[in-house]
């Protein structure tokens, strides 16, 4: 069990999510999605969150939730793609937890990701998708302890987050 909360970072479908609560199942380490946490506050999605109150409230419900995990057990927490874009989110995110930066190429994502699902993608489509992670990948890279490469497949994620959480965390 790691003495700290496992915080998974990284571009909306490079697997944050997905890999968090397969290498949680498999340790017995607690998992939680930020993402889930926000709309559930609301009773509903991210994207009727998004819908009812905007990105803005979104935003500072996601640092209301890093808050609360400041009190809880140690998790792994898969956080939403534009967390990292906080300061405030960043300090909280050093302070409390070792940082996970599930990194996969844009090509990938491009083929994986479904626009609908993700309210700040929704409207500008696969060139919007392409401005973000060129915005964002400078800020994952600075802010990650370590890197893991998703783009050998999901299974090979897995392995690789699995052995890191168990040999240095």
């Amino acid at each position: 069990m790691p003495d700290r909360h496992i915080f998974l970072i990284g571009m909306q479908g490079c697997g944050k999510s997905s890999l968090g609560k397969r290498v949680a199942r498999e340790t017995g380490i607690p998992f939680v999605d930020t993402d889930a946490m926000v709309a559930q506050s609301a009773g509903g999605t991210v994207n009727d969150f998004f819908d009812r109150f905007g990105e803005e409230k979104f935003r500072r419900a996601e640092t209301g939730a890093l808050v609360l995990l400041t009190r809880a057990r140690p998790m792994i927490v898969s956080t939403g793609g534009g967390t990292v874009m906080n300061p405030e989110n960043r300090h909280i995110m050093r302070s409390w937890g070792r940082i996970v930066w599930i990194d996969r190429p844009l090509e990938e994502i491009l083929t994986d990701i479904k626009l609908d699902r993700r309210p700040t993608l929704r409207e500008g489509g696969l060139a919007e998708v392409e401005r973000i992670y060129r915005e964002r990948m400078p800020v994952y890279r600075d802010l990650a302890d370590v890197t893991v490469r998703n783009d050998q497949g999901y299974h090979m994620a897995v392995y690789t987050l699995s052995r890191l959480l168990q040999e240095r965390f």
